[in-house]
């Protein structure tokens, strides 16, 4: 009997932890595209060949059933999803900001990965993806739409990824 197989190591996997800021993908590809952002497809892509450590969803929570069933799916694709109450503001402003949130987890979480993968167009992430590139030395994958992605965030990745048509919902 070869005893082989059974005695070596198994090849170690890409680790990676995902964050998603969907308010941010939500408007992005809504303004540029007049469609969705495709989770599962990203999901696929992201994912394919490597271990998943972390992967959370942030969203805003107005309490609307469609808005559930989305967060739903999002369970069901793999993702936490992490829920802050929308705010309207007397002023007629609104407030349902994740960036603090986003920074700590990927901080936290990352440390664990090999690549940190950042679905988000927003430039004040570009501290973010130097800290860890630059001090944890992890590998940054951003995936953003290009022409509303801040250029000091697409710089700092390690890689960028833009949202096009195989990402969307069409």
């Amino acid at each position: 009997m070869d005893t082989s197989d059974q005695n070596s190591k198994p090849c170690d996997v890409e680790k990676v932890a995902i964050f998603v800021d969907v308010q941010n993908v939500y408007y992005t590809a809504r303004q540029t595209f007049r469609c969705n952002f495709d989770y599962n497809a990203f999901w696929s892509r992201a994912t394919q060949g490597r271990q998943v450590t972390t992967a959370i969803a942030y969203a805003i929570d107005r309490g609307d059933p469609k808005q559930r069933e989305f967060q739903n799916i999002l369970r069901a694709i793999g993702f936490e999803v992490k829920l802050k109450p929308y705010i309207q503001r007397s002023d007629g402003s609104a407030k349902g900001d994740w960036d603090v949130g986003i920074t700590i987890d990927a901080l936290e979480y990352g440390r664990v990965a090999d690549t940190v993968i950042l679905v988000s167009g927003d430039g004040d992430f570009d501290l973010l993806v130097n800290k860890l590139r630059c001090d944890y030395g992890k590998v940054v994958e951003v995936y953003g739409v290009r022409a509303l992605t801040a250029g000091t965030l697409i710089s700092a990745a390690s890689r960028f990824i833009p949202i096009d048509n195989e990402l969307l919902l069409r």
